[in-house]
This record gives structure tokens, C-alpha cells and sequence, in this order.
């Protein structure tokens, strides 16, 4: 997630913290619930470190003039709904959360304080917001949805790279719905392209490490007819 991003956020978060505030206790700070992921010390740190800068370029010093509760999910899918809810018990005045299961949690924890996501492939057919214009409910926030023949770009672009490829891998995790409604999108474009798709679910991230070692393997095993080998 780029610094621009994180700002977007970062001030939607704080205007309807500040307004919420306002209107419970003028002298209170604004306290945000931060749902993370992924542990602290995982790739996805630096998400936070510019969450933190973002804060600080709006003039927001943590413990000074805001609040922020951080709780972490240590890449477990099935901690979100806990710690949204630790999050709400907490009675802040606003939560920033992820994509779409982090985000499907926060709104089955509260319909009322305000939610602001980054990220989600598809809010509305997730069930997040009624519509991109017009959100509705207690969710906004940044979507990465994507289509109008963004997949079939993907693909063409991986043909330029390797003409002679056969296969295509999609990577996806199973606890995200986004990525699920992608499979037949991307089975409709390699079908089209006389390619095989090849659906990877992980689970757990402990899984990642030996199914892209697996795959990888599979895919580089020599064939006896070199020249007609195909290319992933």
C-alpha cells in the first residue's frame, strides 16, 4: 500500500473519528482500532510504519493528540472476528481494517461506529457497501477492484513474456472471498487463450513456502519432447 493511499485513508478515518469525538466529548482524542493481518515483525510491517508517517503528516502524534489501538492477527484468518470485536469493546471512534474478510469482520461487529477499509477486491459483491457511489451503512473506504478486461491484460502480458507457456498459476488465499470470484474470471480468459489454469489455495502461511516449491518443481520438470516443452 503506497503513502498516498495511506493518507486517503488515514484522513477519512480521522474526520469521522474527530466528528464522532466531537459529538460524545469535545476533550477526548480521536482513538482508532487498527486491525493488522499479519504479526509485527511480518513483510506487511511496513503497512504500519506508513499508517504511522501518514499520522504524522496530518499532525497526529500517538498518545499526544490520538489514540490508536493496533491488534494483529499473526496471518490467522480466524482471529478477525475476535479482535474486531476486542476493538469495539474498546469503544473506539473508528476502525481502519484491510481487505475483505478483515473488513467483514469489523462490520459484523459493529453497525455503527465507522469503518474504513483498504483494499477489498469487490465491496459491493462482498457485501461490504450497497454500491461504489453510495456506500451506505458505516463502511468506505479503497478497493482494488478490478475487471473490464484487467485479466485478460494479465495474461496477454504473460504470453509476451513467455510465448511458449502452456499453464497459469493463480495464487489465492482461501480465506479471502475476493480472490475467489477472480477464479472464474481468469478460468473464462486462459480457456479463450487455449491455456490450463492452475487454482492454489493456501490456508495458513506455513502452506506458502512448500506449495511454491512444489509447483515450482512441477512446472521445471523436463518433458522428452524439449521443443515442444511448455513454459509457466
Amino acid at each position: 500500500m503506497n503513502r498516498r493511499k495511506f493518507i486517503s485513508v488515514v484522513a477519512s478515518a480521522l474526520f469521522a473519528a474527530r466528528n464522532t469525538a466531537k459529538a460524545q466529548q469535545p476533550a477526548t482524542i480521536p482513538r482508532v482500532g487498527v486491525l493488522v493481518p499479519a504479526e509485527p515483525e511480518s513483510p506487511n510491517e511496513p503497512n504500519v510504519a506508513g499508517f504511522r508517517q501518514a499520522l504524522r503528516d496530518l499532525g497526529y502524534v500517538e498518545k499526544q493528540n490520538i489514540a490508536v489501538e493496533y491488534r494483529y492477527a499473526h496471518g490467522k484468518a480466524e482471529l478477525y472476528p475476535l479482535l474486531a470485536a476486542e476493538l469495539v469493546r474498546l469503544k473506539v471512534d473508528v476502525l481502519v481494517v484491510g481487505s475483505s474478510a478483515p473488513a467483514l469482520a469489523a462490520k459484523n461487529a459493529t453497525q455503527t461506529i465507522p469503518i474504513v477499509f483498504v483494499g477489498p477486491g469487490d465491496p459491493v459483491g462482498n457485501g461490504l457497501v450497497a454500491s461504489l457511489a453510495r456506500p451506505g451503512g458505516n463502511l468506505t473506504g479503497l478497493t482494488t477492484l478490478i475487471g473490464g478486461g484487467f485479466f485478460e491484460k494479465w495474461v496477454e502480458l504473460l504470453r509476451e513474456a513467455a510465448p511458449k507457456i502452456s499453464r497459469v498459476g493463480y495464487l489465492r488465499d482461501a480465506h479471502n472471498p475476493s480472490s475467489a470470484m477472480f477464479v472464474n474470471d481468469l478460468l473464462t480468459v486462459t480457456q479463450a487463450l487455449g491455456l490450463k489454469l492452475d487454482v492454489l489455495e493456501v490456508h495458513e502461511l506455513c502452506e506458502l513456502d512448500s506449495m511454491l516449491v512444489g509447483r515450482a518443481t512441477l512446472f521445471s520438470s523436463p518433458k522428452p519432447d524439449h521443443t515442444t516443452r511448455g513454459e509457466t
